[in-house]
């Protein structure tokens, strides 16, 4: 967890490169991605070298040569803020938009794929000079630390205006990727990847429950870093933002790649996504609208619409395999929607797929941005069917308050009751449908149109109130008036 002495220092620097010239909340990130990047490069080639030194081998694939020193971080941030500023600039940019990846270095190519279109932005040596300073006195050796430390300045986006719908909270993220229990064999995507806070939490609950088998064998690892994450966005800041993310959590080489996922393209064998990953984790675009033409013909004939999150869905369904599973959020109007794209969708999801839960989120979960009521959607496809009962969960509260501030209430949380029935669902059969959680049978489902609205199956639960008869509150009142009007008098007295 970031602490408030951490936190202080993120502000300072933030608010150097703000009154620096660099007004952006956007701009500001890239630059300090840019730098972090530069400073793991460092920490990665100064690994390599403790590494040699003891083995007395050299190191099979340098991310420096020797005549590149100068443009390690841990070099320059001792020069004056004039040559600073100069070397970043002139050398340093260069390098990082050139570097090229060679086998399974750990540089990764699809940062310096993204960074081949970073642009050096700070105004002046001395705004550098400062921020670099700042950075360095930053212990970032924990892997938490620095991940704890991106998720707060992306936070900063959020907290800075419209970029933060860019971003999902991270402990609904988190929520979604502990019901669909990733393992080490799963093959991950997030077609609308944003800052990639889905795959991040999906590779810490992979090290956390799985760390042993993930680093049991080099073979092992390079799956790890380079086979299981995998993420589309067609915002190039957003794809640079997200692969940093995934850097500083510890994945070395995801693959994070620019794609408008929605659009028809004409797809080589080898870029074809279709039915290539077994687990989903996506919040996508809502209330977006496209052209027929524009969009990818394959999902047009899943569901003829030009609604983004119905094709969304359908393009979930496109990239999982048989037997792969999704975990995803749609906002309530997919529930319930009277369309016929609506009420195929649903349909394909009840009586084709296996649809498992649904979870009713209240509609200040993304506030201050979007007051939009959402649901969290969770299948499996099978291309056969196998929906016997759908589980809903209606969350009334998740942590935090619902108004636009967002104040933390770690008291008022349903996310750990969520979690803990979600996997005994076995237990949930004797639940009432009075309560906040209960298992409705497909056919009930299949008979209301296939609604998936939660208030279409849960019963309000009455409670009876009883009341005195009318005699006895006309006594009461009567007694009333008497007591009244005996210190109305006594008052009278007192005044004569």
């Amino acid at each position: 967890m970031i602490t408030g002495e951490l936190k202080s220092k993120v502000d300072r620097i933030w608010d150097t490169m703000w009154s620096g010239g660099i007004s952006n909340p956007l701009s500001v990130i890239e630059q300090l991605t840019y730098l972090l990047f530069i400073k793991r490069l460092d920490e990665l080639h100064t690994r390599d070298e403790h590494k040699a030194a003891r083995t007395g081998r050299p190191i099979a694939r340098p991310l420096f040569t020797a005549r590149q020193n100068a443009l390690r971080w841990s070099r320059f941030k001792e020069l004056a803020p004039e040559r600073m500023f100069e070397t970043v600039r002139d050398r340093v940019f260069p390098f990082i938009k050139s570097l090229r990846q060679t086998g399974d270095s750990d540089a990764g190519s699809t940062y310096t794929h993204h960074m081949k279109e970073a642009l050096f932005m700070m105004p002046t040596p001395r705004v550098l000079a400062n921020v670099v300073d700042q950075l360095d006195d930053i212990d970032m050796a924990d892997r938490d630390t620095k991940g704890d430390l991106y998720e707060y300045m992306l936070g900063k986006i959020a907290t800075a205006g419209q970029n933060g719908q860019f971003r999902t909270p991270r402990h609904i993220i988190r929520l979604m990727v502990d019901m669909t229990a990733p393992t080490p064999k799963d093959v991950i995507c997030d077609p609308a990847c944003g800052t990639a806070g889905f795959l991040v939490a999906a590779s810490e609950h992979l090290v956390e429950h799985h760390g042993d088998r993930i680093y049991k064998t080099p073979k092992a690892r390079r799956r790890f870093h380079e086979g299981t994450f995998h993420g589309y966005d067609f915002d190039t800041t957003m794809l640079r933002i997200g692969s940093m993310n995934m850097l500083l959590h510890g994945v070395e080489n995801p693959d994070i790649r620019y794609r408008d996922s929605l659009a028809q393209a004409d797809l080589t064998a080898a870029e074809d996504d279709a039915e290539r990953y077994s687990l989903v984790l996506a919040n996508p675009p809502f209330a977006g609208s496209l052209d027929y033409e524009s969009t990818a013909k394959d999902l047009q004939q899943v569901v003829k619409t030009k609604k983004t999150e119905l094709l969304f869905l359908a393009l979930f369904l496109r990239l999982l395999q048989t037997g792969g599973r999704a975990a995803v959020i749609v906002p309530d109007g997919v529930l319930f929607g009277s369309s016929r794209a609506h009420r195929t969708l649903r349909r394909i999801l009840v009586e084709e797929q296996k649809l498992d839960a649904v979870v009713s989120m209240p509609s200040g979960v993304f506030k201050p941005y979007a007051g939009v009521s959402t649901a969290i959607l969770v299948f499996t496809k099978t291309n056969s069917g196998g929906t016997d009962h759908v589980w809903f969960y209606d969350m009334q509260a998740d942590g935090y308050s619902l108004d636009d501030k967002r104040s933390p209430k770690p008291d008022n949380s349903d996310l750990a009751d969520i979690l803990a029935r979600w996997q005994n669902r076995e237990a949930e059969h004797k639940r009432a449908r009075t309560d906040q959680s209960f298992l409705v049978p497909k056919a009930e489902v299949a008979s209301n149109d296939y609604d998936l609205s939660i208030n279409r199956y849960k019963e309000a639960q009455l409670e009876d109130v009883e009341y005195d008869p009318p005699k006895v509150i006309m006594a009461r009142l009567a007694a009333l008036e008497t007591e009244i009007a005996k210190n109305r008098a006594e008052l009278e007295a007192l005044l004569r």
